[in-house]
């Protein structure tokens, strides 16, 4: 139904027919008389089409009786009339006018007895900015592939609901081929110009992401988006876990221009360590030592399909694939901050966050229980781990952003230690600890509308370091609970800390031997002080929902507008709030 004109036929005949007038041979008394005809239709041309028209594409020469006095400017005045004609919109014909921002149009009403027309005819427009895409309509019959009867032209535009992008088409009816011609040609013109939209991206889709629904939701809801954008895309379905970090260690990536990954915050991490990695590897830099990282080449999309999706609820603010692929076909673009993990030295991911305690834990016993479905998985390993609640002892140490060069806001709760003590610029603290997070996003998702970190923002440079000291269950419990609300109230606890830091160390230190991780079964273990220890001596990490298990000491660094995503920038997310049910 919609197609490209043939720009050949159009432009050409369209041209032609314009710019041909009459040559009258009468006497001179008529020849004066016609001449005033030509001036007065040379008028209306004038207003009804910009000059000069456009041609048709690879022409280089002028059109024959073209008069050209002088280029098309390279930017035109925004507010300049580009081209100007009739369309019937809604069943209404319209006064439609074109600029270099966007296109208003207005009812054409018949003037009042007294010879005045209608003051209160309302005008519409739509933004350039927010359309992505113009078909040529046309009316096919049933398996008819090619041709048709002309209908006029349609605009795909985006249309904001609160955070929820969608898309919306306005009809501009015309028969006419050659008004038609001009205007697409036009309007494809200036859509070119929007040089941020990407045109080919490589896209990443974890075919097992939680549901195993993330190869349908392309399928159905974004590819389309982006045939409709023009935008191609270079399709890899992950066969195993580190599949998309071996292809970005290997691919040509000056050949696209963005990454998109399909699925949950796990696939979103590997992603972003992939384009990472590979932008220190192609800089030269020493990953096994302390280094200064460079960013990322291209920007990245997430489409959520997991389970939580915190990273694509703070750049979007809401779980809606399409409004995922909206951003990213509009070219939305957000600097944000990423953390490095290191150990003894080495690199070990680039990523968002991480949880050491019970969100570790939680996690290294669900990762045990793989055989179970996900959400029976994850609800089982909490409720097992919350009934197994102890306290983690470790050796804290971080460094505070200085809040008197544009950092952020203060904290909304800060409390020290009476074991603590300042090393240079480095501040330390030991003691048992239930829970440590160390966030540089927001964290935004349905069972926290503000955030698991709602002190930080995507790219204020810091860390958000949120510690759990050593509790009973139902605080605890009630400290989970209150992530729900949209008050903050789950930092108003004694025995919990926040912090706005650059970098964090963890040392855990062990006291009175190990347990073994099969012990679960026990849930009564022999002291509720013994540190939680894998059979393979390494502590578990909760890194962007992907466990990581570290030999001893851990340092966290924060790296301000490391990666840019294609988003904005929310502060809360608008999906409806959703309580644990476990709790």
């Amino acid at each position: 139904m919609f197609e490209s004109p043939r720009k050949c036929a159009w432009s050409e005949c369209g041209e032609e027919s314009r710019k041909t007038q009459p040559v009258s041979a009468a006497r001179g008394r008529r020849k004066k008389k016609n001449q005033q005809k030509q001036q007065r239709g040379g008028e209306e041309a004038n207003r009804s089409v910009s000059l000069p028209p456009p041609r048709a594409v690879g022409s280089s020469s002028p059109v024959a009786g073209e008069r050209r006095t002088e280029e098309r400017p390279a930017a035109p005045d925004p507010g300049e009339t580009i081209v100007r004609g009739i369309f019937q919109i809604d069943k209404k014909s319209c006064d439609v006018v074109l600029t270099a921002r966007r296109v208003t149009w207005t009812p054409i009403e018949p003037e009042t007895p007294t010879g005045e027309s209608d003051t209160w005819r309302r005008e519409e427009r739509v933004e350039l900015r927010d359309v992505f895409a113009v078909k040529v309509k046309r009316r096919r019959s049933v398996g008819q592939q090619t041709g048709g009867t002309l209908l006029g032209l349609t605009l795909f535009c985006c249309v904001r609901k609160g955070l929820k992008l969608k898309e919306k088409t306005i009809h501009l009816n015309n028969l006419s081929a050659d008004h038609c011609e001009v205007w697409f040609q036009h309007l494809k013109s200036l859509l070119s110009d929007f040089t941020e939209r990407p045109k080919l991206l490589k896209v990443f889709v974890n075919p097992v992401s939680h549901r195993k629904e993330a190869y349908q939701i392309y399928r159905d809801e974004v590819a389309p988006l982006f045939k409709l954008a023009d935008v191609k895309a270079d399709v890899t379905i992950t066969a195993r876990r580190g599949h998309a970090l071996a292809v970005l260690k290997d691919c040509e990536l000056e050949e696209y221009d963005g990454v998109v990954c399909v699925g949950g915050d796990g696939s979103v991490a590997e992603v972003v360590h992939g384009l990472l990695l590979r932008a220190q590897m192609d800089a030269g830099r020493d990953t096994d030592s302390i280094f200064t990282p460079v960013r990322a080449a291209l920007p990245l999309g997430v489409i959520p399909a997991g389970s939580t999706d915190t990273v694509a609820c703070s750049v979007h603010g809401i779980r809606h694939p399409a409004t995922a692929a909206m951003h990213i076909i509009l070219g939305h673009r957000q600097a944000v901050d990423t953390c490095s993990f290191s150990s003894l030295g080495r690199l070990l991911r680039f990523g968002f966050c991480a949880m050491y305690g019970f969100g570790g834990r939680t996690l290294a016993l669900a990762e045990r229980h793989r055989w179970m479905p996900p959400t029976q998985r994850r609800e089982f390993a909490f409720i097992r781990t919350l009934a197994n609640l102890k306290p983690e002892d470790c050796e804290l140490s971080f460094l505070p952003l200085n809040t008197s060069q544009g950092g952020p806001e203060e904290p909304r709760r800060l409390v020290a230690k009476t074991h603590f003590q300042a090393d240079g610029a480095w501040q330390t603290t030991r003691g048992l600890f239930l829970n440590l997070s160390i966030m540089a996003i927001p964290c935004l998702c349905s069972m926290a509308p503000r955030g698991l970190a709602p002190n930080t923002r995507l790219d204020n440079g810091s860390m958000a370091l949120i510690a759990v000291g050593d509790a009973s269950r139902s605080e605890f419990i009630k400290h989970l609970k209150r992530y729900s609300n949209r008050s903050n109230q789950q930092f108003s606890f004694s025995f919990v800390e926040t912090h706005a830091v650059r970098a964090v160390r963890l040392r855990p230190r062990c006291r009175g031997g190990s347990a073994d991780g099969a012990s679960e079964d026990n849930v009564e273990l022999e002291s509720k002080k013994t540190p939680f220890i894998s059979s393979e001596g390494t502590y578990p990490w909760n890194v962007d929902g992907e466990l990581l298990e570290v030999p001893g000491e851990l340092l966290v660094r924060a790296h301000p507008q490391l990666i840019t995503l294609f988003g904005v920038d929310v502060q809360e997310v608008d999906d409806p709030p959703v309580n644990c049910s476990c709790i």
